[in-house]
């Protein structure tokens, strides 16, 4: 798999993006009916193709000695067109139409699938009819595909179903809609509802859009060839400025891009790096990213300036590289199928939504002065600041695309990064607590039977909720120059949906356990697995902030 990279600079070289998009694919053509899978009889594993009556390619792989089980797995967001090799930090993708039977730690490790295949669980998995945001599409998939998988192997009893990012979204849909279909579901680095996710996206890119490159276009795309240009013309002016951002951080110099809005704040003494910072708190990115943990400072002066002043702002650079993608992707492919701009905060208080936080990074904005001067350049009075004004008929079609509530029917496994830049934890947080409220009443029903039957059953917990957590510490310096190394992977708990095998092995082993008995392993079982694959928590005080989107 290709990866997303800028030019390495002596401060930093951004993330991988195969955290954003993993594979690309091509719809395949509808056919009207779908055949019955072709398999090879293999007798150790059993390996079966085909595609459902959407064309949706999908792949069956079945352990001679298949215990009854079957894991459905649904991949994340894959965009939905092609990037030409040109555009900066792509190298080029081509969409294909690979279907993906089970997750893949650092995109080749197939160790998960074949502890379960070991294990005699089935693995199944579709490359879906069409990519982009595709919840719906691939829905109908995955109800018609267990439907196939049963058909073919009529000794299944039970269904798991699991999937990272708008698989764990497409997983969360399953189980809220078709509960008759699946017996355990694990949605992990769960993508929040469309609205909130191009929400956060689009914020960031509305910003560095104001004050950085005003000829980004940032949305509101042209039909058809036309509108493509577009967007790939856009993601090439994000990433130059992105990396004409990152060559001034340590200066604060701004991009030679930047508008008469940016050129008046640079002129009035604000370093770039505050305002990069600002447009990442507004927008509810995290301050930790995969090499810059916020804490930590290199040996000598600079030991406690750095992780003040500048280190929350490469984070923001980091992250937002991924947030910035996925704006113009995302938002391209979903104002294509509604048919309009769908991005609109003309109605939106950037003050508000950083009150708190323009205290906690205080020093890092260089104070109330330049935090005031800042949030007065992103006001609406500004017109240096146009406001993003999305079609009223599209964000209504948009509006349309299914939703989750957050309804727990089955026993379900979240599992989630506390620094995820594309699927914030607070994205998760959603669903746990509205699982809260629907356990509290679940309570209370049990109470009001009690009174009346003096019989109390309290009602069984249904949900396990693991955290992938950062180091305590983890950025480091070179001992020569003292700059940030940027070149070793990503921190756990940082990037998009950045699980090692042991992590996901986790999620595995309880998955199967609540397919097959209704409850997850044993509380003394849980706390081994998760000790044992590092950098997990199941602290139940653990509340991480919603999206901006809900505020």
């Amino acid at each position: 798999m290709k990866t997303l990279t800028l030019k390495k600079s002596r401060i930093l070289s951004l993330l991988s993006a195969t955290t954003l998009v993993t594979m690309m694919v091509v719809a395949v053509p509808t056919a009207a009916h779908a055949a019955a899978p072709a398999c090879d009889g293999g007798k150790a594993i059993n390996t079966c193709g085909g595609a459902t009556s959407d064309g949706a390619p999908y792949v069956m792989k079945v352990p001679g000695n298949f215990n009854g089980t079957v894991v459905l797995y649904s991949h994340g967001y894959r965009p939905n067109v092609n990037v030409p090799a040109g555009i900066p930090g792509y190298g080029g993708y081509i969409v294909n139409n690979t279907p993906q039977p089970g997750p893949l730690p650092g995109g080749k490790d197939t160790s998960v699938i074949t502890y379960l295949l070991s294990n005699g669980f089935a693995v199944v998995g579709s490359g879906f009819a069409r990519q982009g945001w595709n919840l719906d599409s691939a829905i109908a998939t995955n109800v018609e595909l267990i439907g196939v998988f049963k058909a073919q192997f009529p000794t299944t009893r039970k269904v798991a179903a699991w999937g990272d990012s708008l698989g764990g979204a497409i997983t969360q849909h399953l189980a809220e809609n078709h509960p008759d279909l699946v017996d355990a579901v694990a949605p992990m680095c769960v993508a929040d509802n469309i609205s909130a996710e191009l929400t956060a996206a689009g914020d960031f890119l509305w910003g560095v859009k104001v004050l950085f490159d005003p000829s980004i276009k940032g949305g509101n795309y042209s039909a058809g060839a036309a509108g493509y240009g577009e967007a790939m013309g856009d993601l090439v002016k994000f990433f130059t400025v992105i990396g004409k951002l990152q060559a001034g951080i340590s200066s604060g110099a701004w991009p030679d891009t930047s508008s008469a809005t940016g050129k008046a704040l640079a002129a009035a003494g604000v370093p770039s790096r505050s305002a990069l910072l600002l447009l990442g708190l507004m927008a509810g990115l995290p301050t930790q990213s995969a090499h810059f943990d916020s804490i930590s400072g290199p040996p000598g002066p600079l030991k406690l300036t750095f992780p003040l002043a500048v280190s929350p702002a490469l984070a923001i650079l980091e992250n937002g590289a991924n947030a910035g993608a996925l704006a113009i992707l995302a938002t391209h492919d979903v104002e294509q199928q509604a048919g309009g701009a769908v991005f609109d905060n003309t109605k939106t208080d950037y003050a508000a939504r950083v009150a708190n936080e323009k205290v906690v990074f205080n020093a890092a904005l260089l104070g109330n002065t330049v935090i005031n001067a800042l949030l007065g350049a992103l006001n609406a009075a500004n017109p240096g600041a146009p406001r993003a004004v999305g079609s009223p008929a599209a964000m209504a079609k948009m509006a349309l695309l299914h939703t989750n509530v957050g309804k727990i029917n089955v026993p379900t496994i979240f599992m989630t990064g506390v620094a995820d830049p594309i699927t914030p934890a607070g994205a998760t947080q959603r669903l746990v607590n509205a699982y809260a409220d629907q356990y509290a009443a679940a309570k209370a029903e049990a109470y009001v039977n009690y009174k009346k039957t003096l019989s109390y059953t309290s009602p069984m917990k249904k949900v396990l909720t693991l955290w992938s957590t950062t180091p305590a510490s983890y950025t480091t310096f070179d001992a020569i120059t003292g700059l940030p190394i940027t070149s070793t992977a990503a921190a756990p708990g940082t990037n998009h949906c950045n699980f090692t095998a042991a992590q996901y092995l986790v999620v595995a082993k309880n998955l199967v356990s609540a397919a097959n008995t209704g409850a997850f392993l044993s509380g003394s079982s849980i706390r081994t697995l998760v000790r044992k694959a590092k950098n997990l928590s199941i602290d139940p005080d653990f509340n991480a902030p919603l999206m901006k989107f809900y505020e």
